[in-house]
This record gives C-alpha cells, structure tokens and sequence, in this order.
C-alpha cells in the first residue's frame, strides 16, 4: 500500500484539496499533473483522483502533451475556459462597467454605462441588472453556465453586503445591495468592495497570477487597496483592509473626510487633481501630462510623489515583493506613477538590500475591478481559502 502525504480529518479537506488543484492549473497556462503534485505538496495519487473528477465536471481538458525526460510525454492540463461564465459589474459613482469573463478570466464582452447624478439606489440597481441580462443574451450565454454575479462597489461593505456610510455615496447608506441585485437578477451574487475585487482579478486574471503576496494599489473616484498575503485574499477583521487611501502623506495637508489630514485620496484622487489644476478636467490632465505639457506634468509628478510615499509605508510593513497599480483612473499617467514608485521602493525600503520589489501597472487596469468582480465569483466558488478549511 502507498504511503500517502498525512492528510488532515478536518470535513472540508477534499474540496480544499481539490480548490488547490483548480487553482494550480488556473495559474499556469498548460501544466502536467506531475507539475501540479510538485507544486501543491500533494501526493501524485491524490492529485490523479482530483484531476480525474476535474475532468468529468468539465471544468479542466486535456490539451496536448509535453516531452518529458524519459519515457511517454505528460499530458497538459489546462482549465477550459467555455466551462463556465461569471458577470462583474463595478459600481463607480459615475459608470458601471460590466464584462462577461470566462473560467479563465478572460473578458467574453463589456458594456459601459453612464450612471445618472442623483439615481435613487434601488433604480441603479436594477440598471445593473438589466446590463447583466443584456451581456448574457448578446453572447448567447445560457443562464446554466452562468456561475453567478460578482458587483464590486465603494465601500465600506458588512458582511451581508449591505454598504455602510460609504463616504462619496451618502444616499446608499444602509442599501443591502448584494441582496437587491441577486433579487433583481435571480442568479447568486458576490460583492466585495472596487479595490479588492480588482486584486482578485489581477490574481485570476492579470500580472499576479503566481505572486503568493502583493498590494494592489486602487485609482479611482478615491483610492484605496487590496492584498494577497500567503496566497489569500486579506480583508480585515470588518472586510475593510488596505485603505491605502488613508495614510497621511501631507501632515499639514487638507482634511479628509474621514477625519484625517493629508491622506493620499485627499491629495491624489481625481477631484484633487482637478482642482489643483483649475478646474480642469482629470481626463484632460492625464492626457497633458503625458504629452509633457510643464504645468500639468507637475501636478501629475507630485501626485506621484505622494502616492510614493504610501507605497514605501506599505511595503515596509507587509515585506511583500510585488505592488500592482491599477483602477479607472490610472489614463495615461500610469508610467509616470509606476517610475517614481519604483525609484522610492528601491530607494527607501528598509529590505531593499534583501530582496527587489515590483512595481507594476495593471494590464486590465481600465476593467480591473469588472473583471475582478467577475473573478469573485470563481474566487468564492474554486479558490482554496484556509477560513473554509478551518471552520468545520
């Protein structure tokens, strides 16, 4: 009898196990089952086990082989991407966006649209349902392999998903908008706020696919973060962790409304931008600033500055080797961003003799947090999360 790897009687083990293979083959691009024993920890025996029912679902294929050393060829192992579909919706202030992605993240469609100043909350929920219905038919995608809606809103977010106090969206206070949409769109929905979401869509389906831990650095109407620490999705003891937003970068700087002077979001969101520009529009800033016009690339290059500032604070304390910036409002000064960060990360961290830190611009950073709400849906549904293991 084989010996196998110790195993644990914890109940949920099997689908742990199983959500570990998922997600090996998920963020490789081809891999042969011996690759995913290797890179799991688990026995060539269970990994065949779980690989065989992956197969019969249909949620994994068979796609070729590979040479190997000696003997026949390894059979490749890929997620197959037509398995199954997820909607994300991300609820801005000002838009929704909403893409249909596939099993591999892949965006299938994307519809954008303009959200009314004023809209009552319920009315805007049910825009995002009417979007959702309407991506799925002009795909022709049946409500079958529809796996569920993921929305990724403003926080602050209860466990329910009910949005509290969320500071830009005083009329929203109180809504239960998982509840709302999944009534008004009868399929199952996950929310998380913008910036974790698009975390977990750069984990799904961008640049950090095999980075065990990053911060992921928000730009949008505000700004705030997300964070991948040991392979999970860290979201704090109320869901609201990496406020990114909220570290003082201008002690004497204005106030924030959430009480604070100088925070990032108070001196680098896009109406802080805007006003120290004129009053011109943020758009139009961005575009300027990367021309190279003098007074707007000073206006950008200071943003940048500060936006440096909280990056080195972060890194320093989350000892992390990767910072992916990404949200709407990145434009076209998402290099201007990415170099001064990366000059002070590699300049002023305090373990930057030890190892090298990444900085990089999102390449879905326009969809992140779409994508990303998308990518929840398969999150919650196949990545192995340790809090499910543990809860018995």
């Amino acid at each position: 009898m084989t010996h196998m790897q110790q195993g644990t009687n914890l109940p949920k083990v099997g689908s742990y196990n199983r959500a570990v293979v998922l997600e090996a083959i998920q963020a490789s691009d081809g891999i042969s089952r011996v690759q995913v024993a290797s890179v799991t920890g688990l026995t060539a025996q269970t990994v065949s086990v779980i690989v065989r029912r992956l197969l019969e679902e249909g949620l994994v294929v068979e796609d070729g082989s590979a040479p190997s050393r000696g003997g026949k060829p390894a059979t490749i192992l890929r997620v197959d991407a037509g398995a199954g579909y997820a909607v994300g919706v991300h609820f801005d202030p000002k838009a929704l966006s909403c893409v249909l992605a596939d099993l591999a993240g892949r965006p299938v469609a994307r519809l954008h649209l303009p959200v009314r100043p004023r809209a009552r909350p319920d009315a805007v929920v049910r825009q995002m349902a009417r979007a959702a219905r309407r991506i799925l038919r002009e795909v022709g995608v049946p409500d079958g392999k529809v796996l569920g809606v993921g929305l990724a809103c403003p926080g602050p977010l209860d466990g329910d998903g009910v949005m509290v106090s969320p500071p830009r969206l005083p009329a929203w206070a109180g809504t239960p908008i998982r509840e709302l949409l999944q009534e008004y769109t009868r399929f199952p929905v996950t929310v998380d706020n913008d910036a974790t979401a698009a975390a977990i869509g750069e984990r799904w389906a961008g640049i950090a696919r095999s980075a065990p831990s990053f911060a992921y650095l928000y730009l949008g109407t505000g700004i705030g973060g997300g964070l991948f620490l040991d392979n999970q999705v860290y979201r704090g003891r109320s869901l609201n962790a990496g406020e990114f937003g909220h570290i003082t970068v201008e002690p004497d700087g204005p106030e924030c409304y959430c009480g604070n002077r100088g925070c990032v979001e108070a001196v680098c969101c896009p109406s802080a931008i805007e006003a120290a520009s004129g009053g011109a529009d943020h758009a139009d800033v961005c575009a300027a600033a990367a021309r190279g016009e003098p007074a707007a690339r000073a206006v950008i290059e200071r943003v940048a500055d500060r936006l440096a500032v909280a990056a080195v604070s972060v890194v320093n304390m989350l000892d992390i080797d990767l910072l992916v910036l990404g949200g709407p409002a990145l434009r076209d000064v998402g290099g201007i961003y990415r170099e001064a960060i990366a000059a002070a990360v590699a300049g002023r961290t305090m373990a930057r003799r030890l190892h090298a830190v990444r900085v990089e611009t999102s390449p879905i950073a326009a969809d992140a947090a779409a994508i990303g709400a998308a990518s929840l849906v398969f999150h919650a549904t196949y990545a192995p999360r340790l809090g499910t293991l543990l809860s018995g």
